[in-house]
């Protein structure tokens, strides 16, 4: 019998959807928001705050999701091999600003960058003798300087994140609206803050928001939708425009299911360690 309830840690903070952890010794700890989370091998979770969080979204019937976007056999492969993946519902406002600091970069650079964020605007604690700064709030972001955010090796991205900031701190961008919104409703909003592209905004739809139809399309996903699914998904083009980007979410949605985006964390997952790609 297969235990669907057990959690692989270590795939699932290594998968490319949280930036700001660390392993000490057998625990994993993170920045979740304001909020330090300390986990345990088998996913228990202590944080500075005593909150409770679903943070490996336990609420879903992974069972269940699991036969639902095994389709094929690449994802019936990548499902049995990484499985324990989990989706991580985080913290919304730094999802929101981790994949605008994302864009165009890789795993070691967003972490770095995230990381001088938060020494440089968020609050300092001590958690378990341990020392953390926890993310900054959307106010703190939103009234720093351009010069400020780019000194923390964020590049053109500056601009971008304290527009972002602002229009969270403006309510023009409400985490909790969202969620309850429906998926083409929320995207569609977040596709307004300068600076997010479809990719990004799939990406914290889905990791932060509760949209699991949403699947992140960038050049790793392209590059295995090209070579596993070519003929299925009828993929024309090397890279996409924004209109091939929707209309390529609808097939991938027809084919996959409501949890698409679950069999594209596998598939992601998959192929980056096929390449022997660099985690945290």
């Amino acid at each position: 019998m297969i235990d669907y309830s057990v959690i692989n840690l270590e795939n699932t903070i290594n998968s490319g959807q949280v930036f700001l952890w660390t392993k000490q010794k057998e625990f994993w700890y993170g920045i979740n928001g304001q909020d330090i989370l300390k986990i345990n091998n088998l996913g228990k979770i202590t944080s500075y705050s005593n909150k409770k969080y679903d943070f490996f979204r336990n609420i879903d019937d992974i069972e269940e999701i699991i036969k639902s976007i095994s389709k094929d056999k690449t994802t019936k492969i990548a499902v049995k091999k990484y499985l324990g993946l989990r989706l991580i519902r985080q913290d919304p406002f730094q999802c929101f600003i981790s994949f605008i600091v994302s864009s165009n970069s890789n795993i070691q650079k967003i972490k770095s960058s995230l990381e001088k964020i938060s020494i440089k605007f968020g609050k300092k604690i001590q958690f378990d003798n341990k020392e953390f700064y926890m993310f900054p709030e959307p106010k703190k972001i939103a009234n720093a300087t351009i010069q400020e955010i780019q000194n923390c090796g964020v590049g053109y991205r500056a601009k971008f994140i304290i527009d972002a900031a602002k229009m969270v701190e403006s309510r023009q961008i409400d985490f909790d609206q969202l969620k309850k919104s429906n998926y083409q409703n929320a995207k569609e909003t977040i596709l307004t803050v300068p600076g997010i592209g479809n990719k990004v905004a799939d990406c914290i739809l889905l990791f932060s928001l509760d949209k699991l139809e949403a699947f992140p399309l960038d050049r790793w996903m392209i590059r295995i939708l090209k070579k596993y699914y070519l003929e299925k998904l009828e993929l024309e083009t090397k890279s996409i425009t924004e209109k091939q980007y929707n209309i390529l979410h609808e097939k991938i949605v027809k084919h996959f299911g409501p949890y698409a985006g679950y069999a594209q964390q596998f598939l992601f997952k998959m192929e980056r360690e096929n390449y022997q790609k660099k985690w945290l």
